[in-house]
């Protein structure tokens, strides 16, 4: 199991970071992005499955700058008063430079991969337009397109639900457009579809997605010199 520690940021402030390691050698490094409803258990569980699979897996904790130690369990409307007041709080700036430190980080693995999830989803678009990495997987990122005319510098892939009510419809087709030949796939199924907590997972489809995304990883980060 990984663990949780304290680490300093480009300019002193502490961030909590969720750190797994695999038991063997380390393949690459991945860094985790967060939903909005913070560092949590689900965001803990891909930390792991990622380090299972042979990564130093990294997951910060970005809401620590204007709030420390939130952790949001329920994706209900009980929560998202919290969470918009959380994300407006949040500079968009000061995160993405948050989250290239971390993927500095995890250079210590070799290759740098950015998944990010939601809220994540965006900042792992914008993880492959800044910072210095090798790969970026996008999950339902809603916010992607305020950043769209910004150019990815790294092969990414998307995954987006058909019946997303919360991700504007044109924004995997503007991702591919963006960055040409991109893997961006559609599924069958709603907002959050890869989080088993959620009323809107899809095991059919958080399965086919995961696989893709392992393979897109193995190819672009694994085995491969930093």
């Amino acid at each position: 199991m990984g663990q949780t520690t304290d680490v300093l940021m480009n300019d002193g402030v502490s961030l909590r970071v969720y750190r797994a390691e695999p038991e063997g050698e380390e393949r690459a490094g991945i860094v985790i992005m967060h939903e909005g409803t913070g560092l949590n258990d689900h965001i803990r569980d891909m930390c792991e499955r990622y380090a299972a699979e042979g990564y130093l897996a990294l997951a910060p904790a970005l809401y620590d700058r204007v709030e420390k130690g939130v952790e949001l369990k329920g994706y209900g409307p009980e929560n998202q008063p919290t969470i918009r007041s959380l994300r407006q709080r949040v500079d968009w700036d000061r995160a993405v430079q948050d989250m290239c430190a971390v993927a500095d980080l995890a250079r210590e693995a070799g290759k740098v991969g950015v998944v990010g999830y939601c809220w994540g989803g965006s900042f792992a678009w914008l993880a492959s337009t800044r910072c210095d990495i090798d790969a970026a997987v996008i999950y339902y990122g809603g916010d992607i397109m305020q950043f769209i005319d910004e150019k990815p510098k790294c092969p990414i892939m998307g995954h987006f639900g058909d019946h997303d009510e919360h991700v504007a419809p044109e924004t995997a087709e503007r991702v591919k457009q963006r960055c040409l030949g991109a893997s961006v796939y559609m599924y069958d199924a709603g907002h959050g579809f890869n989080c088993d907590r959620r009323s809107d997972y899809d095991a059919e489809s958080a399965n086919l997605a995961q696989e893709r995304t392992s393979e897109f990883f193995a190819a672009n980060l694994a085995g491969a010199p930093a």
